[in-house]
């Protein structure tokens, strides 16, 4: 069976979170956004693991309505980089607690901090049979490669235990299979959610081909075991993460990597700290010019959430306009879920809205946007084609012209 699955998000327990992020909320959402299996996050809280328990079926299987959840959880080890755990069950959750309980406080945050390395928490991982692999691995906080310039220097001897690398908002495909040593792992891309909005929750996801609706399923997936596979990663440009090219985290001005390295790393035009962006952090660490795609590597297709492609089309400020809302829920209501409109529906079964969205979304689908990338701390920008319905793209001064396009949505 084909799932799309979200496995990367947090709960009302976590800092900075929506305190609408509980579970019946996250599953209306998911269902409106077409997400099939979506992540419970944080389930080593004590609270979050109350309430998970009131949802589920038995020890392994949670769903509410059409949505299925599955047991996750963000850990930031001691050296600050963030791991993803994926759990088969909730014994095994609330055995990962007691023991993690050991070396942090969980209940200070749903995504806790703990006195343990990469090693120790692979360790752990494996004791309990979950699936581990570094958070937004790119971006230059709280990330594996922003600490480490391996896997190796990471996980250790329990290197070869890590299964899949999450890529991050600012990193795709392409940016990390100029990697080799990543070649063997399967990428996700996840939202990491702190809001159950529609331009948050599902922001990025991943279309797999799995047995059932279980752990089992997902595992296997993950592990590419039997055929099973992710058949696709869909998500932004790297250039709209808040961390694609080096910039100042005060006044964002951009800079090279030359130019970062010259200034020592402080901004000429405040004096702030320059930040190092993942293009950068990429080039460093690549040992090929160019990405080799690895043959279970599945198409990234670039996308961003239906509400800011409406917003952007309409020349609105914010998705929370009543023309945006309109014409997003005139599109669900049709259908069915965002996902639909955005991957599969003709153009011209789209006709009862304003032509400027159809067009806005065929420029997506076609990637024949205009890209002013993001760094220090600030998202990108995407700029729509003048003429859409042309098929011609205009150009910023950091703007990309891809008349090729990506490959049709409908062969996915």
């Amino acid at each position: 069976m084909i799932i799309n699955a979200d496995l990367h998000l947090h709960s009302k327990y976590s800092m900075a979170c929506s305190g609408r992020m509980d579970l019946p909320t996250i599953a209306q959402e998911a269902a409106k956004k077409g997400i099939d299996l979506v992540a419970t996050g944080d389930c080593i809280h004590p609270l979050w693991m109350k309430e998970i328990r009131k949802a589920s079926l038995d020890d392994e299987n949670i769903s509410i309505g059409r949505t299925s959840f599955t047991l996750t959880t963000e850990i930031e080890d001691a050296n600050r980089v963030h791991h993803l755990l994926i759990l088969p069950s909730l014994s095994k959750a609330e055995e990962l607690a007691e023991t993690i309980s050991r070396y942090g406080n969980l209940e200070s945050d749903g995504r806790p901090t703990v006195r343990l390395d990469g090693v120790q928490i692979a360790e752990i991982a494996r004791d309990v049979s979950a699936l581990i692999g570094p958070c937004h691995a790119f971006t230059p906080w709280t990330a594996m490669y922003a600490y480490h310039d391996s896997l190796k220097s990471c996980y250790g001897d329990m290197t070869d235990y890590v299964s899949f690398l999450e890529l991050g908002l600012s990193a795709d495909s392409d940016y990390a299979d100029r990697i080799s040593e990543l070649h063997r792992l399967t990428f996700l891309s996840n939202s990491d959610a702190h809001s159950p909005v529609s331009n948050k929750l599902a922001r990025e996801f991943n279309r797999m081909e799995v047995p059932d609706m279980s752990f089992e399923g997902l595992r296997k997936a993950i592990l590419r075991e039997n055929s099973y596979r992710v058949i696709l990663n869909v998500g932004f440009y790297p250039q709209e993460g808040k961390y694609n090219e080096s910039a100042c985290i005060k006044c964002f001005t951009h800079y090279s990597l030359e130019e970062s390295v010259s200034k020592k790393w402080k901004c000429s035009v405040c004096g702030g700290r320059i930040k190092k962006g993942v293009y950068d952090r990429v080039n460093e660490l690549a040992d090929l010019p160019e990405p080799i795609h690895p043959e279970h590597r599945p198409p990234y297709v670039h996308l961003m959430p239906l509400s800011e492609i409406i917003m952007m089309a309409l020349g609105h400020a914010s998705i929370n306009t009543k023309g945006v809302q309109d014409a997003w829920n005139a599109l669900l209501d049709r259908f069915t879920d965002e996902l639909q409109v955005l991957l599969h529906v003709p153009a011209e079964s789209m006709d009862f809205v304003d032509r400027r969205i159809v067009d806005a979304i065929l420029a997506f689908r076609e990637e024949r946007v205009i890209l002013h990338p993001g760094g220090g701390g600030q998202y990108g920008r995407i700029e729509l084609p003048s003429g859409t319905d042309t098929g011609r793209a205009g150009k910023g001064e950091k703007g990309r012209d891809n008349k090729k396009g990506q490959s049709s949505l409908f062969d996915f």
